[in-house]
C-alpha cells in the first residue's frame, strides 16, 4: 500500500514539474536513456548539470563584476549555461537564459543583472524539486520506463 502510495506521489511530483514548466521534453529523453546497466542514468546526468552550471554562474558572476560592459562575454558565458539547461530539460531556466541574451544584444547591463539574478532563483528552486524527486525515487526503488503522462 505505502510502495503504491510512494509511486503515485513520484508521479503527481513529476508531473507537477512539468505543468509549472520546470522541465520540459528533453527530461524525458534523458530517462528514455537509463536502464539496467546504469539505473542513476539521469540523477548523474542532472548532478553533473548542476556541478557544471554553478561553475558556469560563478564565471558570470565574475564576468559581471570584473567587466559588466563586455556584452559578447556575458552572452558567451550565459550561451553555455543556456546549452546545459536545454540539455536536461531545464525549461524555466534556458528561458531566463534566453531573456538574459536579449539584454545582451541590448547592450542593457542592469538588465542583465536583473535577469541573471532570475537564472540564480530559477536554478535554485529546480535543485531544490530535483533533489527531492531523486531523495524520493531512492526511497521508491527501480521503476518502469518514463511515461509522457506522469505515470
Amino acid at each position: 500500500m505505502e510502495y503504491s502510495s510512494l509511486h503515485r506521489q513520484l508521479a503527481t511530483m513529476k508531473k507537477s514539474f512539468f505543468d509549472q514548466g520546470f522541465l520540459d521534453e528533453q527530461f524525458f529523453q534523458i530517462e528514455e536513456l537509463q536502464d539496467d546497466v546504469s539505473p542513476n542514468f539521469v540523477e548523474e546526468v542532472v548532478t553533473l548539470f548542476f556541478k557544471d552550471s554553478l561553475r558556469l554562474m560563478g564565471n558570470i558572476d565574475h564576468a559581471l563584476e570584473k567587466f559588466p560592459q563586455d556584452f559578447d562575454r556575458l552572452d558567451s558565458l550565459i550561451h553555455q549555461l543556456k546549452g546545459s539547461a536545454s540539455s536536461i530539460g531545464a525549461a524555466k531556466m534556458k528561458n531566463e537564459c534566453t531573456v538574459f541574451r536579449d539584454f545582451c544584444d541590448k547592450e542593457n547591463q542592469e538588465g542583465c543583472i536583473r535577469s541573471f539574478q532570475k537564472v540564480k532563483k530559477e536554478h535554485a528552486c529546480l535543485r531544490q524539486k530535483l533533489e527531492n524527486y531523486f531523495q524520493l525515487l531512492r526511497q521508491v526503488g527501480p521503476v518502469a520506463k518514463a511515461t509522457r503522462s506522469g505515470n
